[in-house]
């Protein structure tokens, strides 16, 4: 069936944005599929995946008049990933809209892939594009992470199954000089962050003398710091991850760590600025999961800032992030000045980075853009 995009979707689609919203549609079908998309004047406009049950119902593919070919688009996503080169075993193959492929997610670690598959319309090539996986690199196992409510608002099963092989609990990956361990059962996101690695790798090549790994989860940025300081101490919440990070620290033969249970703001609170550090790395989660949270993060996310700033020695480090999309680039760096401006310390930008390449961002598409990554020295 043929979905007309009302005036005010073909407005949307006309800035180049893939989403359109149920609210800006005149006619959509009953079922969810690959679907052609026109205007209320019957002009084709391209074609989409498209499901009725979604807010976001249209989520383009393609703009002209073939038929997408959804292997292909697959394909195209793990040639751009060899032509990266990435310093590791493991990276994303597939990201999502970013790729074309929309509500796709698949994350390579060393020789498995974890598997989101959350749009009702590509699931019925799924068993094809399994098949283009399994040509395209030499696997172990494949596993399908399809827990997620996205996955239920489409109208499709949630569960956790094997694809392919046999799936471990845990994944010894590697990224630079260092091995650590996923869990792609149970783990966030699909068992690990990989949107971080190059930023990781970027504050170890500066990181010296004492370091602080802040929101460390299983110490991802800790052990490339503990490889080049003299000690780093690991900060989180979460027991269970920082066994996790123990377990990563043994697995690289690392002794220089320490792993502090901890709530990172009343930690960075309590502790007396008179302790100094030469490398802090600040991860915290996503603070703003929605507009109305805006002004809340920034004054969290100020408040760690301006804390970490005051605990770095003058040449120090700060790698600091965001990974909330609705906090901007500009606003970003706008809570930074503040921080440091109450810190009363001045800071010079090494780098203004962003996710991975392997996690790519779209001109037309800010949703993929969501990572901010500051490389900061205090002068």
């Amino acid at each position: 069936m043929t979905v007309i995009l009302a005036p005010r979707g073909k407005s949307r689609y006309d800035t180049g944005h893939p989403w359109v919203y149920k609210s800006d549609i005149a006619k959509m079908p009953e079922q969810a599929g690959l679907e052609d998309v026109q205007d209320v004047r019957g002009q084709h406009l391209g074609w989409a995946a498209v499901n009725p049950k979604s807010e976001i119902t249209v989520r383009f593919i393609n703009k002209g008049s073939a038929r997408p070919n959804i292997l292909q688009r697959l394909e195209r996503a793990i040639a751009f990933r060899k032509f990266l080169h990435v310093n590791g075993d493991s990276f994303r193959v597939v990201h999502s809209d970013a790729d074309g492929l929309p509500g796709l997610t698949i994350d390579k670690y060393a020789d498995y892939l974890v598997v989101q598959q959350n749009c009702a319309a590509l699931e019925p090539f799924l068993q094809d594009m399994l098949r283009v996986l399994k040509r395209e690199y030499k696997l172990k196992g494949i596993l399908g992470r399809f827990d997620s409510k996205i996955r239920t608002l489409e109208g499709l099963e949630a569960k956790v199954e094997v694809l392919f092989g046999d799936v471990p609990e845990w994944i010894t990956c590697h990224e630079a000089e260092i091995a650590y361990r996923v869990d792609p059962w149970k783990g966030q996101k699909t068992g690990g962050f990989l949107d971080q690695r190059d930023n990781r790798i970027a504050l170890a090549e500066v990181g010296f003398g004492r370091a602080l790994d802040i929101f460390s989860y299983h110490a991802s940025f800790g052990l490339h710091l503990a490889k080049v300081c003299d000690s780093v101490e690991c900060i989180d919440s979460s027991a269970a991850a920082l066994e996790r990070a123990e377990d990563n620290a043994r697995l690289n033969g690392l002794n220089n760590m320490i792993f502090t249970e901890a709530n990172a703001f009343d930690w960075l609170h309590q502790t007396d600025t008179s302790e100094r550090y030469h490398t802090i790395s600040l991860d915290p989660p996503a603070l703003a999961k929605a507009r109305r949270d805006l002004d809340g993060a920034y004054r969290a996310y100020k408040e760690l800032n301006l804390r970490a700033l005051k605990l770095l020695e003058p040449g120090g480090f700060l790698g600091t992030t965001s990974c909330s999309f609705h906090v901007s680039e500009a606003d970003f760096y706008v809570m930074l000045e503040d921080a440091a401006a109450d810190a009363g310390r001045m800071v010079r930008i090494l780098e203004r980075r962003s996710q991975a390449a392997c996690h790519p961002e779209v001109l037309n598409f800010p949703e993929s853009r969501y990572l901010k990554f500051a490389l900061l020295q205090v002068m």
